[in-house]
């Protein structure tokens, strides 16, 4: 790391949540920006900086601890980090079982403890996790016991997590998702021993590609009531995501970490009244 390095902000997922959040949080910094895909990665940061963002790529599977360990020594060779956005993921409909744990399940992990070795003073994270996480929770309490605190190379030997215990996609994903955020609660601990923050957001459904996959899957028409039934009466965007990102990454919440923002539009909320029911 040069002296006098820009402050660096990783964003591990090149798609639209990931660049949004770039735009809010990237000016003035280095963007190192990840993504399993070359492809992808290169096409978000050619767009970012045609708009003036100073950007570097990397190609980073979450699924691969090796990898991930890589990316956060690489991140901190070029400055200070200060800020991790984590949004990478597959969804029930793109992924097997397996896939899903080892990628939203465990990559997440892996991310939360590698950066925690990295991250600056002061700075902040934020896991993009889903309202999927609060539609089955809480499960009972050594289940979260378990998601919250089983060391991260042994998440995937716990009972509960086996393929034939699962038995969908969409439960895989639910399991996957609760403990994004009791990850980032107990991690909370390790990034403040460096004092730094990290938090989570749990949007609901976010018009991007990988919702667009879900919309248009065999769970469409329930999707569609819960744009009816939700409060919000329509789906969110990314650049509202990135919103509550910066607000949960920047100064004003110096006294939130270990924290899980629902943005939902108010689809747990009609789950929890009956106004909305599980497919």
């Amino acid at each position: 790391m040069s002296k006098g390095a820009k402050e660096v902000v990783v964003v591990i997922g090149a798609g639209s949540i990931g660049v949004a959040i770039a735009r809010r949080v990237g000016a003035g910094r280095t963007v190192l920006l990840a993504d399993h895909s070359d492809k992808a990665a290169q096409a978000a940061a050619e767009r970012l900086r045609g708009e003036g963002y100073d950007v570097t790529t990397r190609v980073a599977d979450v699924s691969d601890h090796a990898a991930v360990e890589a990316l956060a020594d690489a991140a901190a060779a070029l400055g200070p980090v200060t800020q991790v956005v984590h949004t990478a993921g597959v969804s029930p409909t793109q992924a097997s079982i397996e896939r899903l744990l080892h990628v939203d399940l465990v990559g997440t992990a892996m991310v939360l403890d590698a950066f925690a070795r990295v991250v600056a003073p002061g700075g902040a994270g934020i896991v993009i996790a889903s309202m999927a996480g609060h539609r089955e929770s809480p499960y009972a309490p050594e289940i979260e016991h378990a998601l919250a605190t089983t060391e991260t190379g042994k998440l995937l030997e716990l009972p509960f997590l086996q393929a034939d215990r699962i038995g969908s996609t969409v439960h895989a994903y639910a399991l996957s998702k609760r403990a994004n955020s009791l990850r980032v609660q107990t991690a909370a601990v390790a990034w403040g021993k460096r004092g730094a923050r990290v938090n989570a957001v749990s949007p609901g459904v976010i018009i991007t590609p990988l919702a667009l996959d879900e919309l248009s899957g065999p769970r469409q028409q329930w999707f569609e009531q819960v744009r009816r039934v939700s409060a919000a009466g329509r789906f969110g965007t990314p650049d509202e995501v990135a919103d509550a990102a910066a607000f949960l990454l920047g100064r004003q919440a110096g006294f939130i970490t270990g924290a899980d923002l629902l943005m939902d539009g108010g689809v747990t909320a009609a789950l929890r009244t009956g106004e909305l029911t599980i497919p």
